[in-house]
């Protein structure tokens, strides 16, 4: 391809680099010039064009976009129209993305005028996601260049996408005195959350003493047990295994198995283990995998959901990329630095979840009704958004698709809590486990049902917390009684994890010797909307 600016007299033939804007028409980047239009740029005194003349063995781009996606095996993929030089691929299934890097790399390598990017290696997605884009950067490109890329691309998978694969998954759990009955009845909850993507079901839990001959017992009768689908074995232990010779990894061998891997360069998730008993694996859950956060554990099992059958240098090789979050005891108090207040950062968790039970059976829903013509929902997410920060997560539940139509085309990142029904803390939960808000050196906590917030009032909160360096919880009261919203800190995240039923957060405030700054917002943070009449009272109008 030649590539230049070219006489119009003499350009016929040549593809526009830039559209041309005449008064009676225009022409298109990417249009081939003809005898007419040269006629027709000319009477418009339009006497040089930029242009490229496409030489023997050149591919114009879309052209190129479109065989190099051909050349994908289309398992379990999609493909956009190439235009603009550009295909993107979806994926058609919920399952596991997998790239290789190497040949992703040899693709980009064999000229700068043909790009291919896609997803990480190893990422979970749902149907309808894109993985990857093919661009071609000029209007055209070399054929034998993208010959050499089709070739690539036919003899490897360069890149796919894994579909998940429904197990029946049996969980036993070990007991101690110390460990209480809820905390696992919450694993199994969550457990089952986790396995919601791939069709798996938790159709078993078993209950045995922390000893290795009793896991054994446990694990020999999951395998003997009559499933449907595909079996895999998940063990938590009430305490957390320290050798390779602790109770999961002996419970693997005495039922009969092997151990593939004790430990993994991932943190959270170091105290992972992976056996197989035969041909079904048995994964020992690390302690961070009671919480839905994501951890070295999801890593492990979405490839074996997926298919996979991760070995031990597979694990190993996973600590670039392994470090996910701060741990809960670092930093320590002696090696936390000080940083400008504008590098504090900031997200706001919107609770929109709840059922809004005092509203009545079959009521009006609170964050329907409308102040000055606008859904309190959307009025809420919207003095979140003038406050300047910039991740806002709203979790929703109850009417879920009505509270999100109220939000459509705000900045807005929307989670759903299917478990919004036992209370707050499953919000909470739900919004504080973004990656937004774990990122962030401290999470705003907003009630969407408070009329009387303002971005002002956010805005002192936020200027409080950054002034105490990110380091202390900062809350809304009125006349000095305590109420919304309130920010609290990176620190105490993994004790919001922890919560759950029908409460906040007030208890991890009273007992996390952390500083507690009150600041003054009037009587808008104790005024909420929890009944029609309250809705009502504060110049709300009933709706939905």
């Amino acid at each position: 391809m030649i590539f230049g600016e070219f006489l119009t007299a003499e350009a016929e033939g040549a593809v526009l680099a830039h559209s041309i804007r005449l008064t009676n028409g225009s022409f298109s980047k990417g249009h081939r010039l003809g005898g007419e239009d040269i006629e027709q740029l000319a009477a418009a005194g339009i006497d040089r064009v930029i242009a490229a003349r496409i030489e023997p063995g050149d591919l114009m781009e879309d052209e190129a976009a479109e065989q190099l996606a051909r050349a994908v095996a289309p398992d379990h993929l999609t493909f956009s129209e190439a235009a603009t030089g550009r295909v993107n691929v979806y994926s058609a299934v919920d399952g596991l993305f997998v790239a290789d890097r190497m040949a992703v790399d040899r693709i980009n390598s064999l000229d700068p005028a043909i790009t291919l990017a896609c997803l990480a290696d190893h990422v979970p997605v749902q149907a309808g996601d894109m993985v990857a884009t093919f661009k071609i950067i000029p209007l055209a490109v070399s054929g034998a260049k993208i010959a050499a890329g089709i070739e690539i691309l036919r003899r490897i998978p360069v890149f796919e996408v894994k579909p998940f694969m429904a197990h029946a998954v049996s969980l036993v759990a070990t007991e101690l005195p110390l460990l209480k009955a809820s905390v696992m009845d919450k694993t199994a909850r969550i457990l089952s959350q986790r396995l919601q993507p791939s069709g798996s079901v938790l159709q078993r839990e078993e209950r045995v003493a922390h000893r290795a001959a009793d896991v054994a017992g446990a694990i020999r009768r999951a395998l003997a047990a009559q499933d449907r689908l595909a079996k895999l074995v998940i063990v938590f232990g009430a305490s957390a295994v320290i050798d390779a010779g602790d109770v999961i990894p002996a419970a693997i061998r005495l039922a009969g198995g092997e151990v593939i891997q004790v430990g993994m360069p991932v943190d959270p998730g170091n105290l992972l283990v992976l056996g197989r008993v035969g041909d079904v694996y048995v994964v020992g859950a690390p302690g961070c995998a009671r919480s839905p956060k994501e951890n070295g554990f999801d890593w492990v099992l979405d490839r074996i959901l997926a298919g996979e059958r991760p070995a031990p240098q597979d694990i190993s090789a996973m600590g670039v990329g392994g470090l996910l979050m701060e741990i809960q005891s670092r930093p320590r108090p002696r090696d936390i630095v000080n940083k400008p207040p504008s590098a504090i950062s900031v997200a706001i968790v919107l609770l929109a979840a709840g059922k809004a039970s005092r509203m009545g059976e079959g009521g009006s829903h609170k964050l329907l009704a409308e102040f000055d013509g606008v859904p309190l929902v959307r009025r809420s997410a919207s003095i979140a958004i003038a406050s300047g920060v910039s991740d806002i997560v709203a979790v929703t539940g109850h009417r879920c698709d009505e509270i999100e139509t109220a939000l459509n085309g705000l900045a807005v990142e929307v989670v759903l809590n299917p478990d919004y029904a036992s209370g707050m803390a499953s919000s909470l939960v739900a919004g504080v486990g973004t990656r937004a808000a774990q990122r962030a050196d401290g999470v705003l906590v907003m009630l969407a049902d408070m009329p009387g917030v303002t971005s002002e009032d956010l805005k002192a909160l936020i200027s409080a917390f950054r002034q105490a360096n990110g380091q202390a919880i900062v809350r809304a009261v009125s006349g000095g009684k305590r109420g919304n919203p309130v920010i609290l800190p990176r620190s105490v995240l993994n004790a919001v994890m922890r919560l759950e039923g029908d409460v906040g957060a007030r208890h991890i405030i009273e007992t996390s010797d952390l500083p507690v700054i009150d600041v003054e917002i009037g009587e808008a943070a104790h005024l909420d909307v929890d009944t029609p009449e309250a809705v009502v009272a504060a110049g709300g109008v009933l709706k939905g």
